[in-house]
């Protein structure tokens, strides 16, 4: 990533790096063995977030384009529209869209993509088998694992 230069943002994924630069454009190395780093065509990005195997970013017209291994339906984000935030992870991705509510695709073994009834939301992350929001208020929402205590937000208030 020596030479990149007018990144804005990056994000790390597993053996791979994703840079935005403030054109819109996006550079990727590393491990590519799923196409994870195919993201040289994509135009007129406003965010990225590297996952395990698969790379999403947020177009500036809300659309979001995804690239990379789509064995659990992770990179089907195609009919996503006014989204302002993703996050990429191991399996799966989600989506903040614009009036605040949540989507979420792919692997949801441990509940991590049950965030359908979120609302109010400003930002996401995303675990390797947990969702974690924040709410306008303060609050924070977390769904999917809680094996070591990851979603016990409930008593948050970031305010």
């Amino acid at each position: 990533v020596g030479n990149w230069t007018g990144i804005i943002q990056v994000s790390a994924g597993n053996y791979y790096t994703v840079g935005l630069c403030s054109n819109g454009t996006v550079f990727a190395t590393g491990y590519n063995f799923y196409g994870q780093c195919n993201v040289k065509p994509w135009r007129s990005i406003i965010q990225v977030s590297a996952g395990y195997t698969h790379t999403a970013g947020v177009c500036s017209n809300g659309t979001v384009v995804a690239v990379g291994f789509n064995g659990y339906g992770q990179c089907d984000v195609g009919n996503w529209t006014a989204i302002t935030q993703v996050a990429a992870t191991g399996w799966y991705t989600v989506g903040l869209s614009s009036n605040g509510t949540v989507f979420a695709v792919g692997s949801n073994l441990a509940g991590q993509c049950n965030v359908k009834t979120w609302m109010n939301i400003t930002q996401v992350a995303a675990g390797n088998d947990h969702t974690v929001g924040v709410m306008t208020d303060g609050r924070v929402r977390a769904a999917g694992s809680n094996k070591d205590g990851q979603c016990n937000v409930g008593s948050w208030d970031l305010k």
